[in-house]
């Protein structure tokens, strides 16, 4: 583990000057991979000759060639001018990511426009990829994700129960006629018809109460603090840490000073509500103020991807209007460094849980830790039993081994049946063991996707004895079996160890008929 600390160390001390901007715009290691055709749609950029900043946006030109799924998209479009143009247009560009900015090969915030900047361009609502309407998007990189698809998977698994998760769509990029290799352009989270439909804040009394975005992150750009402290597993306050809440819509800016006082009074009454909360269960004014469902659904999902990140970086929390509830809502984002995907803060483990991590990240310096919320929240026996409800209807729908398995061979499929993992992996050799290597660095694509579904499962399993969840369908009674003999093969602990009859686990019975089930069994 220490060579680990040291490379987290050396990430975070290196200068900025190190990562400066670069005239050659990042090339990849390999400029020579050519792109002919592909499954994927092709965004081509055009900078003429202008050096991308990481903070200050410039005026670019791109287009989106996208035929339609199952269809080839080809990068010569003058020798195949009747494909579909998705997009041909001024965009803003700039690069994005704060970790991810350290990598040689970038992610990109992306506005699409009326015109170029300098000509006084506007935002433009464009459909892209087939996702709805926006003007905000981001193309990411994934130079973290060996499988490129761990965004995409969490996404997907909570959008049924999210208001809100971002569409993703997987692409292959070319700026200024150097291929550039896989990227996935999302839905940036933001206000938007499609989006989170947050109403704009007026300036009278009654409209200050319009609909808020903010985010638990780095102290940068405009923030406030939060007058509480992050706590260990135990409790125990860390009187020198503090969490960092950055505005985001609107943007800080465009507040004004009533509206930001609001939104941080508000903020701040939320986090006395969860604050008071106790294992006696008798404080539940927290319900005035948060979306319990959605707070729940968010826990889930970062348990679930084991997001050595979640909670206390990227942490989208939006408020709603008091005509809507008032109540504060988050959303998900930043899913590179999940499913096993980090070797630091026991992220390749199955067997933790992430909200408790506090005590390892301050041993070895962190400044950013997970907000007292949940430790909080997961006092409450209520929220505790609401908790665990809800991972039992996961469970039984969207949320299993083998539901997932497939899910993750369709993304697989797409980004290796048009040979674009094959061109990814040229261009960025590098790609997948770059600044934190998996716990286990797979060989090839092929075997990170068969880890990926191994860890999967384990790690459901893992939470299925936590929250007292065991699949209806494994149940089976006297009455079901009196007709058929049956005899024990052996007993097993929950994670599938041989053991004797005790504590709580599964024993085999196989039947006079042949056939065999497996049953849970308690022991209190």
């Amino acid at each position: 583990m220490k060579r680990c600390i040291c490379i987290f160390i050396l990430i975070i001390l290196v200068p900025f000057a190190v990562f400066a901007q670069r005239a050659d715009n990042y090339k990849p290691d390999n400029k020579n991979v050519r792109l002919t055709s592909t499954n994927l749609p092709i965004v081509f950029i055009e900078t003429d000759g202008q050096t991308i900043q990481r903070y200050d946006r410039i005026t670019a030109r791109m287009t989106v060639v996208d035929n339609g799924e199952g269809q080839l998209n080809y990068a010569d479009t003058l020798a195949h001018p009747d494909q579909t143009i998705n997009y041909r247009g001024y965009i803003s560009l700039r690069f994005r990511g704060n970790s991810t900015f350290n990598t040689e090969k970038k992610s990109y915030s992306i506005r699409t426009l009326t015109q170029p900047l300098e000509e006084g361009g506007e935002k433009q609502k464009v459909a892209l990829m087939g996702m709805p309407k926006d003007s905000k998007w981001e193309l990411l990189a994934s130079m973290f994700d060996k499988s490129m698809m761990r965004n995409l998977l969490a996404f997907d698994l909570a959008r049924p129960w999210m208001e809100f998760t971002p569409h993703g769509r997987f692409c292959e990029m070319v700026l200024d006629g150097t291929y550039y290799g896989v990227f996935i352009l999302f839905e940036s989270v933001s206000k938007g018809k499609h989006r989170l439909n947050l109403s704009t804040p007026g300036e009278s009394e009654e409209g200050i109460t319009g609909d808020y975005l903010i985010e638990v992150d780095r102290p940068e750009d405009h923030y406030f603090r939060s007058k509480y402290r992050p706590v260990s597993a135990a409790g125990k306050a860390y009187t020198n840490r503090s969490i960092s809440v950055q505005y985001k819509e609107p943007e800080y800016d465009e507040l004004t000073a009533d509206q930001r006082t609001y939104i941080q009074q508000s903020f701040n009454e939320m986090e006395t509500a969860l604050n008071a909360i106790s294992a006696s269960g008798e404080n539940t004014a927290y319900r005035e103020h948060i979306d319990v469902q959605s707070f729940i659904d968010f826990q889930l999902a970062h348990e679930l991807a084991h997001n050595v990140d979640g909670y206390r970086l990227s942490c989208k929390i939006y408020k709603r209007n008091e005509n809507r509830g008032g109540r504060f809502h988050l959303v998900l984002w930043d899913f590179d460094l999940t499913y096993g995907n980090a070797d630091y803060y026991n992220g390749w483990r199955t067997n933790t849980w992430v909200y408790r991590n506090n005590q390892q990240m301050y041993n070895e310096g962190d400044g950013n830790l997970v907000p007292f919320w949940w430790y909080r929240l997961n006092l409450d026996a209520s929220y505790r039993s609401e908790l665990k409800e809800r991972w039992a209807e996961y469970r039984q729908t969207n949320v299993s081994p083998e539901l997932i398995n497939q899910m993750i061979d369709s993304l697989a499929n797409l980004l290796t049946e048009g040979g674009a993992m094959d061109r990814n992996s040229k261009a960025w050799p590098r790609w997948g063991r770059y600044v934190w290597p998996n716990y286990y660095v797979a060989p090839d694509f092929e075997h990170e996707i068969s880890w990926l579904k191994d860890w999967i499962k384990k790690r459901i399993d893992w939470m299925d004895t936590q929250l007292d969840y065991t699949d209806p369908s494994l149940y089976i009674t006297d009455d079901e079996t009196h007709d058929n003999e049956r005899q024990v093969v052996g007993y097993y602990t929950l994670d599938g160890r041989p053991t004797q009859l005790s504590g709580d686990g599964f024993y085999i019975v196989r039947f006079s008929d042949g056939t065999a089930r497996k049953i849970f069994y308690r022991i209190h």
